[in-house]
Parts: C-alpha cells; sequence; structure tokens
C-alpha cells in the first residue's frame, strides 16, 4: 500500500522542524532557534489510530537575498502541491500573518490538495485568540497547536488523517515493478529510455530537467515488467535544496511502489552518502536491490578496476554486501539489459520460498555446531524449529525458548548461514526470533 505524505510547508522558523519532531515521537530533525538551519529533507513514518503516513519535513533555507528565499519557499510549496496526499501549512501565532504567509495561502486555495492551517505556538488556552487573526487567509478554520509542549497535537494528528485508509497488508501484483532510483542527473531517465527503445523523457545533463513521470511497461522474456521512472522537477529550479526535496519526495512514493529498486550510481564520482540514504530507504521498506554503476564508458580503468569497486562498494555499505552491482552506461546501452536481468533474478529470489523440512534440515544442524549463547542465569537457549512465514519480501522465523536472550550479533550469524545456503542475492531478509509459546 502506497503510504499517503504529509508535507509540513511554511516560512522558516515557524517551528516546523519541532513540529515534525513532536508528531514522529522522536528528534530527528535539527532545531534551532534561527531561520534557516535545517540544511537536510527529513521525512519518516509514522501511524495515528491505525493509519500510517509519511511525514516529510521540508526544512528552511539559507537564501543569498529576500528574493531568492521567498522564490524558494513558493516553488517549494508548489512541489508539495504536486507531490503530498495532503499539506500542513504552519504559521506562527506570535508573529500574525506576514505577507509571505498570504502569498503562500494563495499558492494553497488554488490547489486541489487537503490543506490543514496551523497556528504554532499557542502554547496555551489563553492564547487561542491568536489564530483569529488567520481566518484571513481563507483555508478554513485554523488548528491551534503547540509543537515545543505537544499542546492540541492530538486533534492535529486527528484532522491529517481524516479519509486516510486502514492499514492493510500490501496486495500483490501480477508481475514485477522496477523503480531506477539515484540522485539527480545519474543517468535515470537515460537509462528507462535506453530499457524502452525509445525517447519518453526529456533528457540533458542539466539536474532536474525531466518533465514527467511514466510508467512503461515492457516485455522481457515473456513477462510483464513496469518500469517506474523517478522524473525530475517539471520546472528547472534554481535552488539547490528544492532539486533535492523533490527528487526525495519522487524518490521515496517510487520505492514504495516497487518490488525491485535499481540504484543507480555515477561511475566517475563513485558511492557518495546520498546513494547510500537511497538504499537505506529501499532496503527499510524491503525491496529488492540490484547497484548499477553508470557512466561507465567514462571511467578509466583496467581489467582489475570494476573488481576492485565492488569489493570498496561492498566495503563501504557491508549491511549491503548481498546487493549485486553490476557497471552499465545508459547513453551508449552498454550492459542495460544484463542490469535489466539482474533486477528480474532478484524479483525472482524475494518471490522464493524455502521448504520448512528443508530449513530444519539444514539451520538446525547449524545451531547445533554453534547455538546461541547462555541466557544471563546459564540457561541453554533452544531453537525448536524454523519455518518460512512469508515471500516478497522473504521473512524466516526460528521458534526458541529464549529468545529475548539471543543478541543482534547471532541474529546476523543466522541470516548469513542462510544466504549462504539459499541465496537471497539482492533481497533485504527478515530474520527473527519468537518464542515457542507465541
Amino acid at each position: 500500500m502506497n503510504k499517503p505524505i504529509v508535507a509540513i510547508v511554511g516560512r522558516p522558523n515557524v517551528g516546523k522542524s519541532t513540529l515534525f519532531n513532536r508528531l514522529i515521537g522522536a528528534r530527528k530533525a535539527i532545531v534551532e532557534d534561527q531561520p534557516g538551519v535545517t540544511r537536510d529533507r527529513h521525512y519518516a513514518e509514522t501511524d495515528w489510530s491505525g493509519r500510517e503516513f509519511i511525514l516529510i519535513d521540508t526544512g528552511g533555507y539559507v537564501p543569498e537575498s529576500d528574493d531568492v528565499f521567498e522564490r524558494a519557499i513558493r516553488e517549494q510549496v508548489r512541489i508539495s502541491i504536486e507531490e503530498a496526499t495532503v499539506i500542513l501549512f504552519l504559521v506562527d501565532g506570535r508573529d500574525g500573518v506576514l505577507p509571505i504567509d498570504e502569498e503562500v495561502a494563495r499558492l494553497l486555495r488554488r490547489s486541489n490538495k487537503k490543506v490543514i492551517l496551523a497556528v504554532n505556538k499557542i502554547d496555551s488556552t489563553k492564547m487561542e485568540a491568536l489564530r483569529n487573526d488567520f481566518y484571513s487567509l481563507g483555508l478554513g478554520e485554523p488548528a491551534s497547536v503547540s509543537a515545543i509542549s505537544g499542546l492540541h497535537t492530538g486533534d492535529l494528528l486527528d484532522l491529517i488523517i481524516e479519509g486516510f485508509p486502514e492499514s492493510t497488508e500490501e496486495e500483490e501484483d501480477e508481475h514485477m515493478h522496477l523503480a531506477i532510483i539515484g540522485r539527480p542527473n545519474v543517468g535515470k531517465s537515460s537509462l528507462t529510455n535506453a530499457l524502452l527503445g525509445k525517447e519518453r523523457s526529456i533528457v540533458t545533463d542539466i539536474p532536474g530537467t525531466t518533465r514527467d513521470s511514466i510508467d512503461s511497461t515492457i516485455i522481457w522474456e515473456g513477462r510483464p515488467i513496469t518500469i517506474v521512472d523517478t522524473a525530475g522537477m517539471r520546472r528547472r529550479s534554481k535552488v539547490k535544496e528544492n532539486i533535492e526535496f523533490y527528487s526525495a519526495l519522487r524518490t521515496l512514493k517510487s520505492i514504495q511502489r516497487c518490488d525491485v529498486a535499481l540504484c543507480l550510481v555515477d561511475g566517475a564520482e563513485g558511492l557518495l552518502h546520498q546513494d547510500i540514504d537511497v538504499l537505506n530507504e529501499a532496503a527499510r521498506l524491503n525491496k529488492g536491490l540490484v547497484i548499477a554503476v553508470n557512466k561507465w564508458d567514462l571511467v578509466e580503468k583496467d581489467s582489475k578496476t570494476a573488481d576492485l569497486i565492488v569489493k570498496d562498494i561492498h566495503a563501504r555499505i557491508k549491511m549491503f554486501d548481498y546487493v549485486p552491482v553490476i557497471f552499465i552506461s545508459a547513453l551508449t546501452g552498454q550492459r542495460t539489459f544484463k542490469a535489466l536481468e539482474q533486477c528480474v533474478a532478484v524479483y525472482d529470489e524475494r518471490q522464493k520460498r524455502v521448504p520448512t523440512s528443508e530449513l530444519n534440515d539444514r539451520i538446525l544442524e547449524i545451531l547445533r555446531e554453534t547455538p546461541p549463547p547462555a541466557t544471563p542465569t546459564g540457561r541453554q537457549v533452544k531453537v525448536m524449529y524454523v519455518t518460512q512465514v512469508r515471500e516478497a519480501p522473504p521473512v524466516i522465523v526460528l521458534f526458541a525458548n529464549e529468545p529475548k536472550y539471543i543478541p543482534e550479533s547471532y541474529r546476523r550469524f543466522v541470516e548469513r548461514r542462510i544466504r549462504e545456503l539459499w541465496g537471497f542475492s539482492g533481497v533485504p531478509l527478515t530474520v527473527q526470533f519468537r518464542s515457542t509459546k507465541d
């Protein structure tokens, strides 16, 4: 199920990051009492009353001038209108209505999106009257909230989730959905064009120039594959933060909808922290993963270069050493269909189910040779049986007498042995220990 996206928008220093932290129940965003301190985009999954959604903290800017500053905010609001399910427009009750608030409100009134106007810094019932000024924005009844104290956050969350579906298991689709993800200008649209055999997207060497997000279905060796193209901005931005914000939103939505994520890495630049963030997000959502090092035709290399790069990638991201790496050139078409072939192989691995009898025969023998550590009281921890409870994504459960005493290091040991025996290449594998009393 694609989770609804809620974007918090507004000018800097109205408390967006503080409210974000309050609503997700964790201190993830950097909060300081000065404008423009949020350097990165932050998002997190959260839920309220059984409704799950993704909350986006759009952050602030460090503009060169007031003109750039206000243009950046307007552009960010337009992006949110285009991509978010609900827009939470946050204003400062103590400052009153400012001209930039009125301009943002004009943009939001013209949208067809659900907009919630929240007046922040209403820290007591005596301050409730401050919200009355904001009726002039024409966005309905303002909701009061205090991000600092948490006052009225429950009421605000009730407004946010109105109309959201209850959380359900993902519906199975008939065929593979492939998301091509990566940083802006890494070659996502060029690869899509190469796989489709025609130019469906506008591609230039300027970041963020893809016009539309187009899902296209191809037939590969008799099986349909839907390619989800992570498009760039509809209008070119001169604000770096907006390009990154848009890219993060589109990537998140694409990952939600896919079975396998093909993460493109620029061969000339190598693996960057933004690439690792994207891989982390795809793995967290239990999607199949393939890394494609693009622009390989531009890299100076010898017979050992590819092996060294693979070793370096897996050394830098040890938690992803199960992810296959392939070298391509989307521009020339070099090995692009090999990349597709690898993605199909990962998709099949993600669907795989290991018979219970086979799991028990092999795993229990390994655990007898290397048993879990004893409990603090010296009692032996015993694994009684093993079974795979689901596939796509695969979840394997080991039932034990004292599962709470099994350390994370032992769980990773079991995962490694399962991968050695049955592969699951490119697939995040969930290994759980449960009580035999469950």
